[in-house]
Order: C-alpha cells, then structure tokens, then sequence
C-alpha cells in the first residue's frame, strides 16, 4: 500500500495521536490518479528491471526463501574509508550508499560464482516525491518510486574494480527522468503489472533518510528503527550504531549458507586496509 516514505508518514500520525494531537499535522492523501498511466499508454524507455531473463543458467541465482541465511553488515567509519581508497579521482563525487550497494553487489556475484556470461543486474529504489511533472502532494503516502536497473555480465563486474560497478550505478540512477517514470507507468498498463527480474537481479533501496529512527510515540527515540531483514534479492541500507558508539550502515543480506561463507570472504578481502567488517548477530 505503501513505500518507506508512506510509512513513516504513518507512524509519525499514530505517534501524534498517542501523544495527544487530535488532528494530524499531515493529512493523508489518496489521488493514486497522480500516477496514472498516459492515454494511450506507450514504452518510450528500455527498463532492464523488467526484461525477461533469457539465459537459462541465470536460474542458479532463484533462491529458496526458505533456505537462506540472513545476516547484518555494519560498515562504520574505517570500512568506508577503506572503500573510498580504492577508487580514482577521475570518478568523482559518490554518496555513501552508491559506494556500498556498489561494493556489496560486486561481493555477491563473486560469492555466487556465477557463469562470466551470465547477465547481472543492479536496480536502487528512487523516489519521486518532489519530481517535477508529478506534484505528489504532501500527505502522499502510496508506493512513489522507481527502480531503473544497469545491467553487465558477470566476469566484466567481477573482474574489474569498484569503480566499474559504481559507475553502473550511476547509470542506473541518471536514467530516472521524467519521461522514463511515465514510460514504467505505461509499462504496467501494456504489460499487465510485471515482477521486477528476479534471476540475476539485486535491489538496494537506501532508508538512511526516512526518518524511522526518529519516530516517537511518547517514550522517547527508538534504539533501532529501519526494516526488519532482507528478503532473497532485496536489500536495505539503514542507519545504525553499534554497540561502540559508532555511527554507520548496515545493509542486511539474504543468501544460500554457502554462497554466505563466501560473501563474507569477499567482503573481508576487499576492506582489508581497515578491521573487519562488523557482522551483527543479534540486531535483527
């Protein structure tokens, strides 16, 4: 019913209201016709996130939801730092999370061995409150965003450095223009509301910002406040500190036992200028 945004939205009101405020301060809003598709409906854009996967070896990457380990990756201070000396001066500025969805999906394909011919894709979940064209009005609190995907085969990502699958990123991320959201909308209409690809796809949605830390219902902040764990290709970068007082990420990961003893030797490998990563046992 709703995304991260439209969540917190919720709780901050049911927080108002166990505080005493009769009236919420946002009112909710429905005008799902906002995001209506056009008239007639067209595919003006290439969405990899919802092509269909050819290659039949990609089906090695369909995971049991019912035979997976879950695990919690704190990256503080020192293990970003550790990242960022990787990459070269002629990339340019990167955000935090571009680094760590980068970093963590390279870390996956290599932990999954998968085919170097294999087709793999990276989508980042982006919101399209505040884009000019839609007008979403305040109170929106219905599923507004997009994820555009870059797509690569295997070997090219696991071969090459970070920068290479940071610059996917970056391409993934400059697609989302105002005609490609009309062109996603249109795509649900003509193709019948498709599932994103799921063989060789990882999705990354960054909640750092929603603000779910901050939601209070009358006892103070929350010790934690982000989502509860990840699903087989869906992960969340969250906002967490650890039990030393360190501010940084965790990015909760869903993977077969095997191919998590693997990630975990990629990801030790590749931050081994700093300690090691911190994995959390007993947050989620």
């Amino acid at each position: 019913m709703s995304d991260a945004l439209g969540l917190i939205q919720f709780l901050n009101t049911i927080s108002e209201m166990a505080q005493g405020l009769s009236v919420p301060s946002l009112l909710p809003i429905w005008q799902r016709e906002l995001l209506n598709a056009r008239n007639p409906p067209r595919i003006t854009r290439i969405h990899h996130e919802y092509e269909e996967a050819t290659n039949t070896k990609a089906a090695l990457m369909a995971m049991d939801e019912n035979n997976l380990v879950h695990r919690s990756f704190f990256f503080g201070p020192k293990e970003i730092r550790a990242l960022r000396n990787r990459l070269p001066a002629s990339l340019g500025a990167c955000s935090t999370f571009e680094v760590l969805t980068a970093y963590v999906w390279r870390c996956r394909t290599i932990a999954f061995a998968v085919d170097p011919d294999e087709v793999v894709r990276i989508s980042c979940l982006i919101n399209m409150r505040g884009r000019r064209g839609f007008d979403l009005p305040p109170g929106y609190y219905g599923n507004a965003f997009v994820y555009p995907a870059s797509t690569t085969k295997a070997g090219m990502l696991c071969k090459n450095p970070l920068e290479y699958a940071i610059r996917l990123l970056k391409k993934a991320k400059a697609e989302m223009s105002q005609e490609y959201i009309k062109s996603v909308a249109d795509l649900m209409v003509i193709k019948g509301r498709p599932l994103f690809t799921q063989p060789g796809n990882y999705i990354v949605s960054d909640v750092t910002r929603t603000g779910f830390g901050e939601v209070n219902f009358g006892w103070g902040k929350p010790v934690y406040g982000g989502v509860a764990r990840a699903l087989s290709i869906i992960s969340f970068c969250v906002r967490f500190r650890n039990s030393k007082g360190e501010e940084g990420n965790v990015i909760p990961i869903c993977l077969p036992p095997p191919v998590m003893e693997r990630f975990e030797r990629e990801v030790k490998r590749m931050t081994k200028e700093a300690e090691p990563v911190g994995l959390i046992t007993s947050m989620l």
